[in-house]
C-alpha cells in the first residue's frame, strides 16, 4: 500500500509517500511546500490544492492521511490551518482517496508511544524507524512521515488481527522495541 501523509498550514505544508507492505515501511518522497507570507490566502490554498494534486499523479498513492486541525490560542491561526487542510483534503477527494484524519496526540502516540511527545522526539522516532539519517531540519517533514505511519499502523492492525504475541511481533517488527 501507498500512503500520502500530509502535515497541512497554509505557509508550510508538507507531504510524505510512504510505501507499506505486510513487513516493511519505505520512505519513497517528501517534499515541504512553500508559501510566501506576502501571497493572499486564496492564492496559498490554490498552490497546495495544486501541489498535492501533483503529488498524488506523480506517485499514485492509494490512501491519504492527514492531521486534524487543532485548537489554537489564536482563532485566526486555527481558521487558516482549517483552510490548508481543506485544500489538501479537496485535492484527495478529487481523486477518489479513501481520507483518513489523525489527532496530533494520536499521530505522535502512533509513532512515538507518547502521546504529548515533542516534536523533536516524533522525529528522532521516524528516523529511527524508517532508518534515515539526515531528516529535513523543518519538523513539518517529519510530521508528514509520522502521520503516515500512523495510518499505516492504524490500518495494519485493523487488517492484519494477530492471534497471539509471538505472532504479532513475527507480523510487525517494525512495531517491537529492542533494549
Amino acid at each position: 500500500m501507498r500512503i500520502i501523509g500530509v502535515d497541512p498550514g497554509t505557509l508550510f505544508t508538507a507531504y510524505a509517500i510512504l510505501d507499506c507492505s505486510f513487513k516493511q515501511m519505505s520512505i519513497v518522497h517528501f517534499e515541504l511546500i512553500k508559501n510566501s507570507s506576502t501571497t493572499v490566502l486564496p492564492q496559498r490554498l490554490k498552490f497546495i490544492y495544486e501541489s498535492i494534486l501533483k503529488a498524488i499523479d506523480k506517485f499514485k498513492p492509494d490512501e491519504f492521511a492527514i492531521e486534524t486541525a487543532f485548537y489554537s490560542k489564536n482563532i485566526q491561526s486555527t481558521l487558516k490551518l482549517g483552510h490548508a487542510r481543506g485544500a489538501a483534503i479537496l485535492a484527495a477527494a478529487n481523486k477518489n482517496l479513501p481520507i483518513s484524519e489523525y489527532s496530533p496526540r494520536e499521530i505522535k502516540k502512533s509513532v512515538s508511544g507518547n502521546g504529548s511527545a515533542s516534536k523533536e522526539q516524533v522525529k528522532f522516532m521516524v528516523g529511527t524507524l524508517l532508518k534515515i539519517k539526515n531528516l529535513p531540519k523543518k519538523l513539518d517533514i517529519s510530521d508528514s512521515i509520522a502521520i503516515a505511519i500512523c495510518h499505516w499502523n492504524r490500518n495494519s492492525r485493523i487488517t492484519n488481527k494477530s492471534k497471539s504475541w509471538l505472532d504479532f511481533i513475527k507480523n510487525n517488527p517494525q512495531r517491537v522495541k529492542v533494549h
